[in-house]
Formats: structure tokens, C-alpha cells, sequence
């Protein structure tokens, strides 16, 4: 029995969207060789991230994205400004409070 990497939804959306990067390398009439070829990596590696595999380096799907003209959108992701949880935490952490600091006597 195969064990489960990953969760499934994330499996899915792997697989997915390395159908959606086939899909537009055929719309620009690019071939796997080329794309492997601008990529700077081996075909069959290539071949991989049409298949959504998750052992495939993170840089070489950031590579394939950028090849096909989608620019650099990892660097968005996770903008810390647009991090509502985050935001929410740090709010969360301020203090409800300031006490001013009392000054030493004889002053």
C-alpha cells in the first residue's frame, strides 16, 4: 500500500495545476523539449511538472511559470500585507494597555 505524502485536496491541486501549465504551453506552441530547454532542465524532469509532481523543486515550477510569460506570482502568495491571519495575530498581541513609566523621585 502506497502511504499518502501529501493530503489529498493538495494532491489535487498539484495535479491540476500541472495539467493547467500543459495547457498553456500548448496554447504557445512551446514543446516539452523547448520548455525543458528554457527551463534549464532535463525533459523527462519537465515531463513531471505537467504531472503536478510534488518532488520537483519549487524553483523549477517558478522557472516554468516564468517561461510561459506569468511573470514571478510566487512572490505574492503570501505578501505579508495581504496575511489577514497574520495581521489578526498581531493585533492579538498588542497590549490592551499603557502604563506610563513613573519617574524616580527626587527629580
Amino acid at each position: 500500500m502506497k502511504k499518502q505524502l501529501l493530503p489529498l485536496p493538495v494532491e489535487r491541486t498539484l495535479k491540476k495545476f500541472g495539467a493547467d501549465i500543459r495547457i498553456a504551453r500548448l496554447k504557445r506552441g512551446l514543446t516539452i523539449e523547448m520548455m525543458a530547454e528554457r527551463i534549464g532542465i532535463h525533459r523527462t524532469t519537465y515531463g513531471k511538472i505537467e504531472k503536478g509532481d510534488p518532488m520537483v523543486g519549487l524553483g523549477a515550477y517558478a522557472a516554468t511559470l516564468f517561461v510561459l510569460g506569468f511573470g514571478t506570482p510566487l512572490g505574492e502568495l503570501i505578501d505579508q500585507r495581504k496575511d489577514d491571519t497574520g495581521l489578526l495575530l498581531d493585533l492579538e498581541k498588542l497590549p490592551k494597555r499603557i502604563r506610563s513609566k513613573k519617574k524616580p523621585q527626587g527629580l
